[in-house]
């Protein structure tokens, strides 16, 4: 019995708190469990076995990490300072739009992580052995999820068809890509910065297809990238589609009034220098292609302007690192999942022996 075991060693000393006594309660739960170390030796076996088992079932998951910097040089004062002066006469801002700081440091990250982009990236067509199909396809494909929605109505006629037209998606195909848009997010995307100080971005897509893994990294860059662009340089664009037009128009203006010179001097080849009102004509047409000379060279001026803050707006997205098959794969090493499982075997068993020994203990001081 345990509580004759205590005894002998004097267990039930009137000091309890003691130094001593605690090294002798070690000491003895330390020889009680050398008594049971078959038991332990099995349990640390069962558990090593089940390591080894876990080891041959888990599937491995394919790592598929990209990195890329923003160079964003879109400051338009001081150097085009004179420029921004001249297009305000137009009333063409060329100032910048600064949506830069709404997608800057974090808020990037954060555009990155979005259910907008991430489910803009799910619906991207790929080519997989010669078939083009979406990324959601191919996500419920390599997850299985026809097989477990078996003949539920509702779920096994849903497809993500290339080119699909967004606005008309049912509210199951929409409610479906949130979970899909969740369970990425928690389980498969990380998206982070090397270093807060500096600029670099790296996105790591971790799923049990490796194709999936390098295609959704790669999309989900290039989407993020176009839409980032495309509301940067929003402003800058629109800009320099008016000052196009109105280049154009004048330059039209311009050639109709130079032709109307030419007109008006073939009509009086030999106009009596007397007749005064004769020349009047000409004289219209020449001012009107002095003065559209004029507003075309000062608009030629604004639209090279606005192309070139157009371009310093335009952030450089620099791809520093890509994914390349054969990807990095993570698998659970047999060894370690044997000595692993092995190890946590052993010390719930030596738990459950503790505890087991302690309640007896407890039940025969009643």
């Amino acid at each position: 019995m345990i509580q004759s075991d205590l005894e002998d060693k004097d267990m039930d000393a009137p000091d309890k708190t003691s130094l001593k006594h605690f090294i002798q309660r070690v000491q003895y739960w330390w020889a009680y469990l050398k008594r049971k170390w078959i038991i332990i030796l099995l349990a640390f076996l069962g558990g090593a076995a089940l390591g080894l088992t876990y080891s041959f079932l888990k599937k491995p998951l394919y790592d598929a990490g990209l990195s890329f910097a923003i160079q964003d040089d879109s400051s338009t004062g001081g150097k085009l300072g004179a420029a921004v002066g001249l297009a305000s006469q137009f009333g063409i801002d060329l100032s910048g739009s600064n949506i830069g700081g709404a997608f800057s440091g974090d808020n990037l990250l954060e555009l990155l992580r979005s259910r907008a982009m991430v489910e803009k990236t799910l619906l991207t067509s790929v080519t997989i052995n010669g078939k083009q199909e979406t990324l959601a396809e191919l996500y419920i494909t390599f997850n299985k999820f026809r097989e477990r929605w078996g003949d539920n109505p509702a779920l096994k006629n849903i497809q993500f068809l290339p080119n699909a037209d967004r606005s008309k998606f049912t509210l199951t195909q929409d409610s479906l890509l949130g979970l899909f848009y969740q369970t990425i997010l928690k389980k498969n995307l990380n998206v982070d910065k090397v270093d807060k100080d500096l600029s670099i971005i790296t996105i790591k897509v971790e799923t049990k297809n490796e194709l999936f893994s390098k295609y959704f990294t790669e999309a989900l860059v290039k989407t993020v990238s176009d839409f980032y662009i495309e509301t940067k340089t929003k402003k800058s664009a629109q800009n320099v589609n008016v000052l196009q037009k109105l280049t154009d128009s004048v330059r039209r203006e311009l050639n109709a009034a130079i032709t109307g010179v030419a007109t008006t001097a073939d009509i009086n080849p030999n106009a009596n220098p007397t007749l005064q009102i004769l020349k009047v004509p000409s004289q219209h047409r020449q001012v009107d292609v002095e003065a559209n000379g004029a507003m075309l060279t000062e608009l030629v001026k604004n639209l090279e302007l606005s192309k070139i803050s157009l371009r310093k707006e335009t952030p450089l997205i620099q791809i520093i690192d890509t994914p390349i098959l054969p990807l990095e794969e993570k698998k659970v090493l047999k060894p370690v999942a044997f000595i692993v499982g092995g190890i946590i075997g052993a010390i719930l068993m030596v738990i459950n022996i503790l505890i087991r020994a302690r309640y007896r203990e407890i039940m025969d001081a009643k």
